[in-house]
């Protein structure tokens, strides 16, 4: 879709916002692929401490998931993301033996984001406005609206926030945490702060924007 016919199926910044936030998290079935790795590298851990096997497992699932998405013909995008997520988790624990590392690239991608986007906040200049200029085709005229501005700060501090918990409960028990214990704490960590936590934040972000109707483009004033 151009970016002329965007805008006239979105009219408003919080529709246009909604819109670009479903494509950028995959929907359900996005969360979902994401999850599913993770969660078979947990259990199979757990139940069997053998390193090799789980990862095997979980990328051998990751590489299924991409098969049956390149067979429907639909988008691979989410899963290849995962999936690459998922081998350098892997290249970290096999390369130490550790299991725990294997959540590492996790929680430094967390970090890594989380930090991004607050600088974005701190300097006005919000990822999510740019999600407004993907819609209008202007990736900066966005920040000349102050209101446009203000809204897209709030829902950047709400985008932000599952990063920032993430790393705040999984960054110790990676750091200080050993053993079993460890490796089981941070898979548990890592799907009940995944598409939980996300969805939540989308929920708050949903609400934020049904409060408001923001014209994409400011009315022009008579001559």
């Amino acid at each position: 879709m151009s970016a002329e016919a965007e805008e006239v199926a979105h009219d408003t910044v919080e529709a246009a916002v909604r819109a670009q936030l479903a494509k950028a998290l995959g929907g359900v079935r996005g969360i979902i692929e994401a999850a599913v790795p993770t969660i078979a590298f947990t259990l199979s851990w757990i139940f069997s401490e053998d390193l090799k096997l789980s990862l095997i497992i979980s990328i051998s699932l990751s590489v299924l998931l991409l098969l049956v998405r390149l067979l429907q013909r639909s988008t691979p995008q989410f899963v290849i993301n995962s999936l690459i997520g998922i081998a350098i988790g892997a290249f970290f624990a096999s390369r130490t033996g550790d299991a725990k590392d294997y959540f590492l690239p996790g929680i430094l991608y967390n970090a890594g984001y989380a930090v991004v986007m607050l600088i974005s906040i701190v300097t006005r200049w919000p990822i999510v406005g740019f999600l407004i200029g993907s819609v209008t085709g202007d990736p900066t005229g966005w920040h000349k609206d102050p209101g446009i501005v203000k809204l897209c700060t709030r829902l950047t501090w709400l985008l932000m926030l599952p990063c920032a918990i993430r790393v705040a409960v999984q960054g110790p028990v990676y750091l200080f945490g050993g053993g079993d214990q460890a490796v089981a704490a941070l898979g548990f960590a890592k799907i009940i702060m995944g598409w939980p936590l996300q969805v939540a934040a989308l929920a708050a972000m949903v609400w934020v924007l049904g409060r408001g109707r923001t014209p994409v483009k400011p009315p022009v004033a008579p001559a």
